[in-house]
């Protein structure tokens, strides 16, 4: 491809400030006239300016007005490289009349109209709330969930059609399916649901996944419809369960609808040949890092069927300030997690950031940085005292470095974790905490034990549900807000761990008409004899997993002690872990044993706080518990107890 370097110089048009038309003389826009109009629809009363993006055949030679009521017209037009763009400029004063208004173009004696909305917004809008430390996430890739409707896995609209039996094809998991299973959900004890994008994706192969979005205002047809997905988010809020939307600013898909003709030449990063990112983001805040190799990192694509957006240009970058804007107030959303945050720009993506909590103070963002380097990971977040004087806005964060040391410390010596590295002691948990004292905001980071995109935590435990049980305990228990992938509530296991993503990224049985067995039942867990990979394994297994993460989970709902309170832990020589949770009127104790034989709980040297704790509890029974140095935990368990202080 051809690179072009250019100084931009936006061209302006006047709005026409003549007579007003009589729109209903007016001949309605066909599609070859007017083939998008983004954002799809605004509101009264919002605090972030619109600007419309309009694409239809020479559509910058026509003069354009808003015609239709009182307090919303045009103030400017701006022309792209293309011909076939302009991006207008649009007033929408505070007592602007709610209700369908016209844009009309006109050229040489002749006009067309396009229909637009300008609806009410909803009272107390701005004041949502988001996901929060009281909160469990449950992380679903919404193909390998549920198909609720079969009609739709395969579409007229789309290319790729459904083949269950390819690992990497699409299998017909669907909003609709989610749907059918928020009772599951909220059984669990989950209380947020980020499901992985349910954009269109047109890709012709791999497009399950959802990340290469082809239409970012159009919910993919295999999935449903952008009135079926609000549908979804309001039947998740009756059960009492948020909704976080999974986006991506850093790439489109290479079928996006505006790859064969760009608004702009610098709409996407362009080079003479292909040039993939050197995925290297710490160029962003290494004093020593050469600019080349922070272009090559911010502009290089993050693959062959994903163009890199290029966010300096502000037309871009006003696109998708307003296009999460709209998705938040059509759809009633809870949250944003954004994917690959760091490859993106890192100042305009700190204007997107702080665009959204402008309109919406007490809205979540977390962003994917994945690294294990602790400080280059506290840098991301909004407010860090960096060095640079670089703030993000970026409120939460995702703590791979503790990920990594919770796989490594469960995997033990022969189990190679997710990066490769051998196990070693889940001690080093103990290292990966010490260093809480570099970040903002400890209520703002995400803990996991494992996602869609890394080896599933069953596998890393060598398929053992004792150590599956240790995972979830410390995901209830510990700083942050925990996260767990779909199906590690009973240790779902890769299918084929040769196959890399599409392998760990397992169907849930029973979310298929046809399926054997119902792991979304009570009956169909008593009876699971075999595990996601095929093999064999104890009657009930998914059940006693299903029953203490959901224990955990549901108890962990009203526990302030684990929201909000702090953390003291305390050196181990050996292959276990003791730490608090704790404010002035609670104390949780978590004592961890990943080695193979039973430990004794070291309590008289947590005297500084074990000291005076009373009433305690078994959190997994409900059994009064009074812990001395006598007091055995068996191997690969953890001992989780609540007391008064």
């Amino acid at each position: 491809m051809k690179r072009f370097i250019y100084i931009f110089l936006p061209i302006l048009m006047a709005a026409s400030p003549g007579p007003k038309t009589d729109v209903s003389a007016v001949a309605d826009a066909n599609e070859k006239q007017i083939a998008h109009v983004e954002p799809l629809s605004w509101w009264t009363g919002m605090k972030t300016p619109l600007q419309l993006l309009i694409n239809g055949e020479d559509i910058s030679g026509y003069s354009v007005a808003i015609e239709g009521g009182k307090g919303v017209k045009v103030t400017k037009v701006h022309k792209a490289d293309s011909p076939n763009y302009i991006f207008v400029d649009v007033e929408v004063k505070a007592n602007a009349a709610p209700g369908t208004y016209y844009i009309v173009f006109s050229k040489d004696g002749q006009s067309f109209k396009y229909p637009y909305e300008i609806a009410a917004r909803a009272e107390g809008s701005a004041e949502r709330k988001s996901f929060t430390t009281a909160d469990m996430v449950y992380l679903i890739m919404p193909d390998r969930f549920a198909n609720g409707d079969p009609s739709n896995d395969s579409t007229e609209d789309t290319a790729e059609k459904a083949d269950r039996s390819s690992l990497g094809g699409r299998h017909g998991g669907d909003i609709q399916g989610v749907i059918d299973h928020l009772d599951y959900i909220a059984e669990l004890g989950a209380t947020a649901i980020w499901a992985t994008p349910f954009l269109e994706d047109d890709a012709r192969r791999g497009s399950y996944h959802g990340y290469a979005a082809s239409d970012y205002y159009k919910i993919d047809s295999r999935f449903g419809t952008n009135d079926l997905y609000k549908e979804y988010v309001e039947k998740a809020h009756e059960k009492g369960i948020k909704i976080i939307m999974d986006i991506v600013t850093n790439h489109c898909g290479s079928e996006h609808w505006w790859m064969k003709d760009l608004p702009f030449e610098d709409w996407v990063h362009q080079f003479p040949s292909y040039t993939g990112t050197n995925g290297k983001f710490s160029t962003h805040m290494d004093p020593n890092a050469s600019k080349k190799d922070l272009h090559n990192h911010e502009s290089g694509w993050f693959s062959r069927g994903m163009p890199d957006m290029n966010l300096n240009n502000p037309y871009m970058l006003k696109y998708f300030q307003q296009w999460g804007i709209w998705w938040i107030e059509f759809s009633g959303l809870d949250g944003f997690r954004v994917d690959t945050y760091p490859y993106n720009e890192k100042e305009p993506m700190a204007q997107w950031c702080a665009s959204i909590v402008n309109e919406y103070p007490y809205f979540n963002i977390v962003g994917e940085c994945w690294t294990g380097n602790i400080p280059q990971l506290a840098y991301w977040q909004g407010g860090n005292a960096n060095n640079d004087g670089f703030d993000s806005h970026l409120p939460s964060i995702m703590d791979f470095p503790l990920h990594d040391a919770i796989r490594s410390g469960l995997a033990g010596g022969q189990q190679q974790n997710a990066r490769g590295g051998r196990g070693g002691s889940i001690s080093r948990v103990y290292d990966i905490l010490a260093n809480d004292f570099i970040y903002h905001d400890l209520s703002k980071m995400l803990i996991f034990p494992g996602n869609h995109d890394t080896d599933r935590i069953g596998d890393v435990v060598g398929k053992s549900p004792a150590k599956q049980k240790i995972a979830m305990a410390m995901m209830a228990t510990m700083r942050g807000i925990p996260q767990i992938f779909a199906g590690d509530e009973m240790m779902f296991v890769s299918k084929d761990p040769r196959s890399g993503h599409p392998g760990l990224r397992v169907d849930f049985p029973g979310g298929w008409p046809g399926d054997e067995l119902d792991w979304f039942t009570p009956e169909g867990r008593k009876e699971m004899t075999v595990n996601t990979a095929g093999d064999t394994v104890e009657k009930g297994q998914a059940a006693d997993l299903f029953d203490y993460v959901s224990r955990l989970f549901q108890w962990r709902k009203t526990k302030e002690v684990i929201h909000s309170g702090k953390t003291l832990h305390f050196i181990s020589r050996g292959n276990n872990y003791g730490y608090f949770r704790y404010n002035d009127t609670d104390a949780v104790f978590v004592f961890v044993n990943a080695s193979a034989e039973p430990v004794n709980v070291p309590w008289s040297h947590y005297a500084e706080i074990s000291e005076g704790l009373t009433d305690g509890k078994d959190v997994i029974t409900g059994e009064p518990v009074v812990i001395t140095d006598e007091t055995v935990v068996a191997p690969e368990t953890a001992l989780v107890v609540e007391f008064k202080r």
